[in-house]
This record gives C-alpha cells, structure tokens and sequence, in this order.
C-alpha cells in the first residue's frame, strides 16, 4: 500500500510557509500547524538577495512582492572612525544582472502577507492557526502527528513532520531534548520612521552599514519606500526570549549619543519613536538535522547572527531543497521519507555552517576599535565595489 503523500510543517514563519509551497509544488499535501490565532510581523525589514528572492520568484510571488519590496542600489558602508562613507557595494541592475534574480528589502510583514496569500490559495495546503503542535510518533505507516487547539487534541497520519518552528522549537526539543540555545551577549533593537521625515538623501534607495566600536546600525527603506527600517546593534545582558519586547529609547539612543558617532547617525537613532528589542540567539552545530522521518528547518535547526543578513534566506534555500529531496522519493517504502530527509541534511549542512561562520565573523569586524578599526578600513577602501560584490558571489548564485 502506499504510504500517505501528506506533509505536516510546524510553523508558519517564512520558513515554514515557504517549505508548504514548495512541498506543495511537488505534490504533497500539507498541514501547516500554527500556535498563534493570526499571522503577525516580528520584527519589521527583512533582506532577500538574490539567492532567496529567486525561489520566491519561481514560487510565483513577484507579482504580489515585487510592487512592495525596494530593490537598493547599494549598500553604502559606513565608518564611524572614517566619519561617513568608506565604501559602496553595488546591488541593484548590477546584482541581479549578475545573480539572474533581485536584491529585494521589504516589511516582514509583507513577506508574510504574500507567503500566507499563496498558501491560502493553495488547495493542497491546509493552515491551521491557533493549533500547536505536540507530539509525534512513528510507526509502519508513517507518523501521527498530535495536534492541540485549546483543550482539544486531533491526530494527523503524516510521511513526514518538518520542524520550521523557531529558534524555540518544540519539534527540535523532542529530536534533541539536551539542545538549548545560547544567548550572543548581543541585543538588536528595531525600529521605523517614515521616510518623509529624513532629509532626501538619507532615504535614499540603498542600504546604510554604520560600523562603530562595540555596536553597529543597519537602515534601509521597506514599504515601497515609505517607510525607514532602522536595527541597532549593541552588547547587553539582557537575555529574555521572544521577538518583540518593548525598548527604552533612552538606553538606546545613550549607546549612540557618544561624540564617536556621527550626527547623521545619532539622527537616525533618535528619529525613530518607538523601539522592540530581541536577545541574539544562536545554536550550536546540531549535525544531522532529522531522526526518522522527523526534520528540522531554519532557525530550529541552525539560527545565526543577522550579521550576513542571510537567517531568512537560508531558511528559503531549506525549503526549496527539502522539496526537491521529498520529491524523489518514491512513498513506497517506510525507507524512503528518512533516506530523504538525510540527504536534505547532508545537502545543506556544509553552506549553511559556512554562512554561521560568515555572520559571527562580519559581527566581530564591524565593532572592532582603535588601530583594528582603521586596518579595517583601509582593507574596506582598497577592495573596490566590483570585488566586493564578486566576494558574494558564493552566497548569491545559489541555486538548488
């Protein structure tokens, strides 16, 4: 008898969502098994390059991201220590020229917005808000796949369950009970401003890097460009998990008001009205990503440093390549789902372990000081653009 062809993901971020349309695209039937009622943003700007964009694209969802997303000419870094502008990689008609897809920044909420919009119009997909799930067992048939919704539990017969539930994942605690995530020492703050209130040129089309000593400040537009996406950078004890805490604009705006930033700097800090915060987490190498016919993806399995800003994007490549694996088996044998799942991991642990390094490497660079910091200029200035962009290459090319 053939196995079942459905698929439950745990988890409707972007991990989770992208790997229901592409599971779907294969012919799977998916169970999307979400704890929250409704779909909400955390966090507020995200960045797609090329590598990441370009599933979207094939997924179907240029139509309904391109006219919200904007596509920066560069990313312009920045140098406290210099006082403004060292350098300027180019992204644009130039990365994508060279990548065959855009280099997209948009609103989370946006992206999550067009993923759930495709899902919804899926008819092999089913999304469950407000239904947790709990546990799983296997056995000759495949899985069942317990489901909560308040104080009622439903069964699921599943190939296979995939994990895209968050750095926090409760699927990930079942694979490896021990595994916990370890706090950075690193906190991110966010906010944004509408872009009429900056001067024109510092809401421009591009992606700002300001680079100072034990902290950095990320700011580029979302929202078609209405809006400014500012994330600060700073070392702190506060630790508490979640996505979203509420942030003291005094404390922030202190650790910028130094006379080592610049003003323009300090302007945009101080620009914006309302701040959330969230303590950096990441996970140590797990090795393989799945037990069984049980698997793990995105931050449930390899959560980084936002410092390649490729969190998002690796989980989009998980997705893509998880389809791709399920695809060839056959559902024939008990055999086939977890030879599949291994070969997911076997597929995608050695990129993504590279880009984890890529990240707390780049993290380290843009806080350095004193002789560091001007050595790191100087190497930044004698780069040049083109070299630049062609050292991102290995990430943006990706295909599966």
């Amino acid at each position: 008898m053939a196995l079942t062809r459905t698929v439950v993901v745990a988890g409707a971020g972007i991990g989770g969502l992208t790997a229901s349309l592409t599971l779907a695209a294969q012919g799977f039937r998916v169970v999307v098994l979400e704890r929250a009622e409704r779909l909400e943003e955390a966090g507020a700007g995200i960045q797609l390059s090329p590598n990441a964009s370009r599933i979207l694209v094939e997924l179907g969802l240029r139509e309904r991201l391109a006219p919200r997303a904007v596509t920066p000419e560069s990313v312009n870094i920045m140098s406290t220590r210099a006082g403004g502008e060292i350098a300027r990689m180019p992204l644009g008609e130039a990365a994508a020229a060279r990548a065959g897809a855009p280099y997209w920044v948009v609103h989370r909420a946006d992206l999550q917005a067009a993923l759930q919009a495709a899902v919804d119009d899926h008819p092999e997909i089913d999304l469950r808000l407000g239904c947790q799930f709990e546990d799983v067992t296997e056995h000759a048939e495949g899985l069942t796949v317990v489901q909560r919704r308040g104080n009622a539990r439903q069964q699921e017969q599943a190939a296979a369950l995939i994990g895209a539930d968050g750095i926090w994942s409760s699927v990930r605690r079942q694979l490896f009970p021990d595994l916990q995530p370890q706090f950075s020492g690193l906190i991110a703050w966010r906010g944004t401003l509408e872009a009429s209130a900056l001067p024109q040129e510092d809401a421009a089309p591009c992606v700002q890097l300001w680079m100072g000593p034990d902290a950095h400040l990320v700011v580029y537009p979302i929202s078609a460009g209405r809006q400014i996406n500012v994330v600060a950078i700073a070392a702190g004890a506060w630790n508490q998990p979640g996505w979203s805490a509420p942030g003291d604009s005094n404390e922030i705006n202190g650790v910028f008001a130094k006379s080592r930033w610049p003003s323009v700097a300090q302007t945009l800090v101080g620009a914006v009205d309302g701040w959330r915060k969230w303590a950096l987490f990441t996970l140590p190498d797990i090795g393989g990503w799945n037990e069984g016919a049980v698997a793990l993806l995105g931050d449930a399995a390899h959560a980084m440093l936002p410092f390649a800003a490729q969190g998002a994007g690796m989980a989009i490549e998980d997705a893509a390549v998880l389809a791709q694996t399920l695809r060839d088996s056959t559902g024939e044998s008990r055999s086939d789902i977890p030879a599949a799942l291994a070969r997911y991991t076997q597929m995608r642990r050695a990129r993504v372990l590279q880009v984890q390094r890529l990240a707390r490497r780049q993290g380290r660079i843009y806080h350095l000081s004193g002789a560091a910091a001007i050595a790191r200029d100087l190497a930044i200035r004698a780069m040049g653009p083109q070299r630049m962009l062609a050292r991102q290459g290995w990430i943006y090319d990706w295909r599966v």
